[in-house]
């Protein structure tokens, strides 16, 4: 008697719910990195390119934009319950990427470089195995996160409108 091949059995290790939750949440991380951070090649290189710089052109709306894409995607994976650590090293990635790109030019050059969005897919990718249901305190350190966030988008906006209204002046004389 000859025995059938072994086949590999995947192991449930999630309940149904769980599944189904993370199945449907899934394909909005993959979209968020190719069109903020890979969605263009650049001619004759391995380069590409998304949204996220491109916008950040833009004075004091192209940077608000990107943070409310990168802080929707947070808000995501806190509700998947990633832990607080995961969470941390995502936030660091968006707040690095406002901080620098509050900078004229500066910011948007790093922004082609540094992908924030990418960034943070791969380390959901990483950590996405462990779903767990969040606490109260991961709640509370999103929403400091989001709050520091907000006020570093603020400042970004401002220190936009104070740069734009100088150069404003200095063409029109007044």
């Amino acid at each position: 008697m000859v025995r059938p091949p072994l086949q590999e059995v995947e192991w449930e290790v999630l309940p149904p719910e769980e599944k189904e939750r993370r199945a449907q949440l899934e394909p909005l991380f993959p979209w968020i990195a190719l069109i903020m951070d890979n969605l263009l090649r650049v001619p004759g290189t391995k380069f590409r390119v998304g949204l996220d710089p491109l916008l950040g052109l833009i004075p004091g709306f192209g940077d608000t934009a990107s943070a409310v894409v990168s802080a929707m995607a947070l808000i995501q994976a806190a509700r998947r319950g990633l832990p607080k650590i995961v969470l941390a090293r995502m936030s660091l990635n968006i707040l690095i990427n406002e901080l620098v790109g509050i900078i004229p030019g500066i910011g948007d050059a790093f922004s082609f470089w540094f992908k924030s969005n990418a960034r943070n897919y791969q380390i959901l990718r990483t950590h996405a195995g462990g779903l767990v249901k969040p606490s109260r305190s991961d709640w509370v350190f999103v929403i400091v996160v989001l709050g520091v966030l907000f006020l570093v988008v603020c400042l970004g906006l401002l220190a936009s409108f104070i740069v734009l209204r100088e150069i404003a002046r200095l063409f029109t004389g007044h």
